[in-house]
């Protein structure tokens, strides 16, 4: 009708008519702006919107509510960089070398969309967390490296001040940048009418936490719902609430600009895309490729041309966001390294629920090295794929600890051992002398203080222990992934299936774990982060 009528009205008269029908043409060719909003380590059960019990996420639930809810979006690795990095690329993580893995540097040849979209005439920026930890070029020797964030340029000026009336933080854990104020000032700086594209990457809720920080909420500890894989006591109840916390206040911020980007009439043309890079920072999650490691909430909105109110059950994978945004910019890849994504558009475009695309079956996910955490600096392959029902994960050296080497070698000293499982001669744990894969938290040292007890020994060995080769699980009935179905009788098919599927992707896209021809380049990355050293502990090649 909207179409109609402006046809009608330009065939009553003369110019007048005709210039307001070419500014209403102008208008519907505007292009729409992007916003981009990553929390730093959340697992896709933590909102509101998914039933959390004591997360409060009022800023995704209004995007997931009147927008597109993804059940099923896989990042690209249970951790930071090489998700990020898969992100802007369209890539997965073993196809980017260096800039696939965290520390490592970031290659010039590794073009971000972020590039293309400001040479279309896009501004472009982010606050926050960029796409890192990554090594950029340092001075001029560099020149293989790349100088600028693959987010875009940094807006991180604004921050709250030392003194109480001015920072109004809601934990002492949660970083001092105001991302709020960053995307005002990113945008005073635009011109009127450009397209802008914009990265909101929070730092929260990445650890560490202040411990005790709900006790000034409303929260209590009967309010959590504690995962499978940890065991259910006030410690561990207490951490989540500090994970809830901070995941509230990146909520927060993307509240305010939603509410902002309403207030001048941009909210209606700007595609919203919320998420996380990882999952939680908590033991069996992050840095592991089990549900709670990569399986991420995403909710996406753009009124002006996305039916919403609708959720999505088909497998999504970051990969898929690069070409999705190109394609709804009207942006050629060229200048891009090969993208092994495929865009979104017809699935966000339909005004179906449910499984959209029935050809889109898979998804998949990886992980090399995620920290220092071995001897020689050796890393923990993952492959895994993801399906409708099930996920399949390849451990590709189950002869190596997933977590980390349990001891590490004393700083400083002529190879002296430190405390097996980092537990000093009083019974403290200290989480940088083992398992260093796994963030330092109130969690992970419970269960290492207590891994004799009877009630914990089991979690213990789901965190810590190693991994046989191949493990399956059934994720729509264990989203744990405690019973690991691989080998077990009724389930070979599906084994064979999902085997089949995984190596047929990592082969075409080259991933040199498969085809070579050196199949450790991973392990031979520089790191440019802390480096620790260990004990060998029959880690191979």
């Amino acid at each position: 009708m909207k179409y109609l009528s402006a046809f009608i009205s330009c065939s009553l008269s003369g110019s007048m008519l005709l210039s307001a029908c070419n500014n209403d043409e102008k208008s519907e060719a505007r292009r729409p702006n992007i916003l981009i909003a990553i929390a730093d380590d959340q697992s896709f059960v933590h909102t509101s919107f998914a039933g959390s019990p004591f997360v409060k996420t009022p800023g995704f639930d209004r995007v997931a509510s009147s927008g597109i809810y993804f059940m099923n979006c896989y990042a690209g690795s249970p951790g930071s960089a090489p998700s990020r990095g898969a992100l802007v690329t369209g890539r997965y993580p073993w196809q980017n070398e260096q800039s696939g893995q965290h520390g490592s540097s970031w290659m010039k040849k590794y073009v971000p969309y972020v590039d293309l979209l400001r040479s279309a005439g896009y501004r472009t920026g982010y606050t926050g967390k960029g796409v890192g930890p990554f090594q950029y070029a340092r001075n001029e020797s560099d020149t293989l490296w790349r100088d600028e964030n693959a987010a875009g340029r940094a807006y991180n000026s604004r921050r709250y001040g030392k003194d109480e009336i001015t920072d109004v933080r809601s934990a002492k854990g949660i970083g001092r940048t105001d991302y709020f104020s960053n995307f005002i000032d990113f945008i005073d700086k635009r011109d009127p009418d450009q397209p802008f594209y914009f990265w909101y990457g929070a730092d929260e809720p990445h650890r560490g936490y202040e411990k005790g920080s709900w006790k000034r909420t409303d929260k209590t500890l009967s309010m959590v719902d504690v995962p499978a894989f940890m065991p259910d006591n006030d410690e561990i109840r207490g951490d989540l609430l500090d994970y809830a916390v901070e995941i509230e206040w990146f909520d927060t911020h993307l509240v305010r600009i939603l509410d902002y980007l309403d207030s001048i009439g941009e909210l209606d043309n700007t595609i919203v895309i919320v998420t996380a890079d990882n999952g939680m920072p908590f033991p069996r999650a992050k840095a592991y490729c089990y549900e709670y490691g990569v399986h991420v909430p995403m909710a996406i909105s753009y009124p002006a041309n996305f039916p919403g109110v609708r959720t999505v059950d088909d497998p999504v994978s970051f990969v898929d966001i690069a070409p999705t945004l190109l394609e709804m910019a009207g942006v050629d890849s060229e200048g891009m390294m090969p993208i092994a994504g495929k865009s979104l558009v017809g699935m966000l475009k339909s005004s179906r629920s449910g499984t959209v695309d029935k050809k889109k079956k898979y998804v998949y996910s990886g992980r090399e090295r995620h920290s220092s955490s071995r001897w020689n600096n050796l890393g923990y392959p993952q492959r895994a794929i993801r399906g409708e029902e099930y996920l399949l994960i390849w451990n590709m050296k189950p002869e190596r600890w997933p977590a980390g080497a349990p001891q590490a070698i004393k700083p400083g000293s002529d190879g002296e051992l430190l405390p097996m499982y980092g537990i000093d001669e009083t019974g403290v744990h200290h989480s940088d002398w083992a398992f260093t894969d796994i963030d330092a938290s109130p969690s992970k040292s419970f269960l290492v203080e207590n891994h004799a007890s009877e009630d914990v020994k089991y979690y213990f060995n789901l965190a810590y222990g190693k991994f046989p080769e191949y493990e399956m699980y059934h994720v729509t009935e264990d989203p744990g992934c405690l019973n690991n179905l691989y080998g077990k009788k009724g389930y070979d098919s599906v084994a064979k299936e999902l085997k089949r599927e995984l190596v047929k992707e990592l082969e075409k896209s080259r991933d040199p774990r498969i085809v070579g021809p050196d199949k450790e380049i991973f392990d031979s990355y520089k790191r440019y982060m802390h480096i620790r050293e260990f004990p060998e502990y029959g880690d191979k090649r």
